[in-house]
């Protein structure tokens, strides 16, 4: 598994949402984005982020981010999960794993001392350039909007 890091340019991408509309990196060219990546919809921790990013919502929003979560799930699952949990966001579907292996997040994983693969769960901020400002790789799901806001603030200010 080799994940991008802070300061590439994040690769370009095309994939349905949870309504089967196109969605594209170019669609966000002079936006602040963030993409995170979770494992499955509506198992429990991938809830708990996606909840946080939904409480959060407006107070993202009013500091222009806009956000996409992106999954291995299909277009009827995003669906299925968006309703269950009133999600305001972009979610992608991502079964072929095109935007998952050009970020890099697919890798081996251990649970209970078996190991396999699947996908980790990581965030990307992308400045309006299409520069990756910050990776989270190990987001704190119960707080991930506060995350965000934080790094969004030092980026905004010059920092890292």
């Amino acid at each position: 598994m080799t994940i991008l890091t802070e300061e590439q340019k994040a690769p370009a991408f095309k994939a349905k949402d949870q309504n089967g509309n196109n969605v594209s990196l170019a669609d966000f060219k002079g936006k602040k984005l963030v993409l995170f990546f979770y494992p499955e919809d509506d198992s429990p921790t991938c809830t708990i982020q996606a909840c946080n990013i939904r409480d959060n919502y407006a107070l993202l929003k009013k500091n222009h981010i806009n956000i996409i979560g992106i999954s291995p799930d299909d277009e009827k699952k995003h669906k299925k999960f968006e309703a269950k949990f009133n999600l305001p966001f972009t979610m992608l579907t991502d079964v072929d794993h095109s935007i998952i292996d050009k970020f890099g997040v697919w890798g081996e994983k251990q649970l209970y001392g078996r190991k396999y693969l699947g996908l980790h769960r990581t965030t990307f901020l992308i400045n309006e350039k299409g520069m990756i400002k910050k990776v989270f790789l190990r987001p704190k799901n119960k707080a991930h909007a506060e995350e965000i806001l934080k790094a969004w603030e030092l980026i905004d200010a010059g920092g890292k």
